[in-house]
């Protein structure tokens, strides 16, 4: 996965989320450091433009060869790019004047978004995908439409064990028969890794929440002094393995088909894995509200979603996606059916309850 949707969580926790967030005159009232006009993307015929809210880099890339390009050329809306911040963008929709029609999310700040009305009820009639697609009900809400997901779960060196493979959480924590540092995830990077430490202490994955904080931080505690660094950003789990500074760490799973090719000795466990969703949904206040609901049928294709996962370690939610990859492609994608039980989607009204209070404590535990 690039780094989206999830930097300066820390922030966003500890200041209570995007509410405090919008409040904060800094951050309110610095603009959106891009405009309609200096946008990026592909321009459409007799001026029609639908402007969509992504996080760009290399997914942004993606995005645009799998997604806006082919749009444009069926449609002849263009499609310009937003780089931008919650914060900001929250703000100016709250005033009324958002810059954006389409936001690409994750499902969990757009909860945030309805909490601050900022979002506009979808009308699922107006796109025809959601049936062909078989995107999962359970990733089709009022205000946002699931279409892909990021995994969280175990990268270790092959070289490290003697041959031995982890295969689980417990795994992961014993540093006995699994020798060596390990790196995990700080709330710079993503939600603290308290499901992680659970299921290596026994609890079974349909057991999880809500999650017992207290026996958490327990098992966290125990391994504490191996941790050798608690990661930000999506780079740093390979830059920590290609160093041989850690011989196991969390990872986003879309990273390690590129350790891979660089030619480092590692591989992921997917069993314990955590899925978090991405999703659309449509300003309030939207200026192109047409436009933005013809993207987000394109977008919610199936071949799209498969044209993505081409382009990028994407997992589509559309299950239709998965047959119109290679078996190889398919395989490689942590979304793929073979593998899908091997995982348990975030709880995301939990952590949205919760996060605030869990990252406060975090931050007192991991200073010691």
């Amino acid at each position: 996965m690039s780094d989206p949707q999830i930097g300066r969580r820390a922030l966003l926790r500890g200041a209570g989320g995007l509410a405090a967030l919008a409040a904060l005159p800094s951050l309110a009232a610095c603009g959106t450091g891009t405009s309609r006009s200096a946008s990026t993307g592909t321009g459409g015929k007799g001026g029609k433009t639908v402007v969509v809210r992504d996080s760009g880099g290399s997914y942004g890339a993606a995005l645009q060869k799998a997604i806006y390009t082919p749009f444009t050329q069926e449609t002849g809306i263009g499609v310009k790019v937003l780089n931008l911040d919650d914060a900001p963008l929250l703000a100016q929709i709250k005033q009324g004047r958002p810059q954006c029609d389409l936001i690409n999310n994750s499902m969990m700040s757009h909860l945030k978004y309805v909490k601050q009305g900022a979002l506009e009820t979808l009308d699922p009639g107006r796109l025809k995908s959601l049936k062909s697609a078989k995107v999962p009900e359970n990733q089709i809400t009022e205000h946002a439409i699931g279409h892909s997901f990021y995994g969280q779960c175990i990268a270790y060196r092959t070289d490290a064990f003697d041959g031995r493979k982890p295969e689980s959480w417990a795994d992961f924590w014993d540093t006995k028969a699994f020798k060596g540092g390990r790196a995990m995830v700080s709330p710079d990077g993503d939600l603290p890794e308290l499901e992680f430490a659970l299921l290596a202490d026994g609890v079974p994955m349909d057991k999880l929440y809500p999650l017992d904080v207290d026996r958490a931080f327990k098992v966290l505690t125990r391994l504490r002094g191996d941790i050798k660094k608690f990661w930000d950003s999506g780079p740093l789990p390979g830059v920590l393995l290609s160093r041989q500074e850690v011989t196991m760490s969390t990872v986003w799973d879309g990273r390690i088909a590129d350790l891979q090719k660089q030619g480092v000795p590692v591989e992921r466990q997917l069993n314990g894995m955590r899925r978090q969703f991405s999703g659309y949904a449509i300003a309030k206040g939207a200026a192109n509200v047409d436009g933005a609901y013809q993207l987000m049928d394109f977008a919610l294709r199936a071949e799209s979603q498969a044209a993505l996962a081409k382009a990028f370690p994407s997992n589509p939610s559309s299950p239709v996606a998965y047959a119109k990859l290679t078996e190889d492609e398919r395989n490689a994608l942590a979304g793929a059916p073979k593998y899908y039980d091997e995982g348990f989607d975030a709880d995301i009204d939990w952590w949205l309850k919760n996060e605030s209070a869990v990252t406060k404590r975090w931050l007192e535990w991991a200073r010691g």
